[in-house]
C-alpha cells in the first residue's frame, strides 16, 4: 500500500487555540471541516501529544483561525514547532484578539475565525476528533486560504543539500568543525585545544525526513513507533532521503 495516496486528499492549515486555568495556547492542525449546517457544526482533529488537545478536552471550547497564503514560515514555527507545555506562545504575541468566548484568535495572515463548543469527541488512537457547535464566526479578509500543498511548495523552506561530507567535534567543548579534513595545526576557536582533541563525526548512512514539518531523523532504520519530535506525526509521514 502506498500511503502517499493520502497526500492527494485536500487539506487546509489552521491554528486552533484554547484556554485552561487562564493559560492560552494554540497549535497547527490540518483537519477542520463543516459537518452539518443545521445545526451548524464543525469537526477538528488534534494530536493527543499536543498541549492544546488536553486544553480543549478539559474546557470544551476552542477557536479555529483559517490561515492564508500570506502566512510565513515563522508563524508555522511559532505555533507548530514548539510545545505549549514548555513555552507560553502568547507571551508578547501581538497578532491576536479575543472572541466572545474569551479565547484568542489569530489576526496575522488569517481570513476567518470560528468558535466552537464541543458536543462530542471521538477517540481515534493517536488523535481525538472534536465535534462542536459553531457559536461565533467572523470573516477577517478576502485573502486565499492556504492549502497543505501550497505550504509545502511555497512556504516551508526546501531542505538544503548536504555539502559537507565530514565534520569534527571538539571533545572538550563540543565545537564542530565542518570540512573534509581537519588541519593538523587547527585550534578550537572556543576552548583553544588543538586537533588532537577533535573526533571525527560519523555520518549516518541513511536519514529520513518528515514530510509534514521537514525534521530529519538520522539513522540506518526508522523505528516503527517513532514520533516526530516537532509535529508529532508518525513513521508513515517520513520519507527516506
Amino acid at each position: 500500500m502506498n500511503n502517499k495516496a493520502m497526500y492527494k486528499i485536500g487539506y487546509g492549515l489552521y491554528i486552533v487555540t484554547a484556554e485552561e486555568n487562564d493559560k492560552h495556547n494554540g497549535c497547527i492542525i490540518n483537519t477542520t471541516m463543516q459537518v452539518t449546517t443545521t445545526p451548524n457544526r464543525i469537526s477538528i482533529t488534534v494530536n493527543k501529544q499536543n498541549k492544546t488537545h488536553d486544553m480543549i478536552k478539559n474546557s470544551g471550547k476552542f477557536n479555529v483561525s483559517v490561515l492564508t497564503e500570506k502566512a510565513n514560515f515563522d508563524l508555522f514555527k511559532h505555533f507548530g514547532f514548539q510545545s505549549g507545555a514548555n513555552v507560553d506562545k502568547f507571551e508578547g504575541y501581538k497578532d491576536a484578539k479575543k472572541s466572545s468566548n474569551g479565547l484568542y484568535y489569530i489576526t496575522d495572515s488569517t481570513n476567518a475565525f470560528i468558535s466552537g463548543e464541543v458536543v462530542q469527541s471521538v477517540d481515534l488512537g493517536t488523535h481525538t476528533m472534536f465535534i462542536a457547535d459553531v457559536v461565533d464566526a467572523e470573516v477577517l479578509s478576502d485573502d486565499k486560504s492556504v492549502t497543505y500543498d501550497y505550504y509545502q511548495e511555497n512556504i516551508k523552506p526546501k531542505p538544503e543539500a548536504n555539502k559537507v561530507k565530514k565534520g569534527y567535534r571538539c571533545v572538550i567543548c563540543g565545537y564542530i568543525y565542518e570540512g573534509e579534513e581537519l588541519p593538523p595545526d587547527y585550534v578550537c576557536p572556543i576552548c583553544k585545544h588543538g586537533a588532537s582533541d577533535f573526533e571525527e563525526i560519523k555520518q549516518a548512512k541513511k536519514s529520513y525526513r518528515c514530510v509534514i514539518c521537514g525534521y530529519v531523523y538520522e539513522g540506518e532504520e526508522l523505528p516503527p513507533d517513532y514520533i516526530c519530535p516537532i509535529c508529532k506525526h508518525g513513521v508513515s509521514d517520513f520519507e527516506e532521503i
